[in-house]
């Protein structure tokens, strides 16, 4: 990395299971391993949930840049992120993700070029590539 712009800092104890907290002590949350997983669910979040609020805050952040270069006013646009923990051929865990992304009033062309541009500079999405399948959806009116 040529320059660090910002850095912080995560522990967590126990796993999947346990808690995490920021270094700053802005977040402090208990995890549980979901039903799904074969935990017993409960109202701690787990990596999953994390990680979708992470991507969707992040690549809206490369949505809103790519529009703003363009001058295009994206009104009061969303994105969600839908990630799912599943495994591959040869059995090891892999996440999926998908990115719904909601631009109202856009065409489908203006709108189909900035979520791939966005795709493109979101440093989550540069982060996974080729190691995560992201599937990119245009949400119209």
């Amino acid at each position: 990395m040529k320059e660090t712009l910002y850095t912080t800092t995560a522990t967590t104890t126990g796993g999947r299971a346990g808690k995490t907290a920021t270094a700053d002590g802005n977040i402090s949350l208990d995890l549980d391993l979901p039903n799904e997983l074969g935990g017993k669910g409960g109202k701690g979040t787990n990596p999953e949930q994390l990680f979708a609020m992470g991507y969707s805050a992040c690549y809206g952040s490369a949505l809103q840049h790519v529009a703003q270069q363009q001058k295009i006013d994206l009104g009061n646009f969303s994105v969600s992120a839908e990630v799912s923990l599943g495994k591959n051929d040869e059995g090891d865990f892999q996440l999926g993700v998908i990115l719904d992304t909601y631009i109202p009033g856009i065409d489908v062309e203006t709108g189909e070029k900035l979520i791939n541009e966005a795709h493109e500079v979101c440093p989550y999405s540069r982060a996974t590539e080729d190691n995560i399948d992201v599937t990119l959806n245009l949400l119209l009116d």
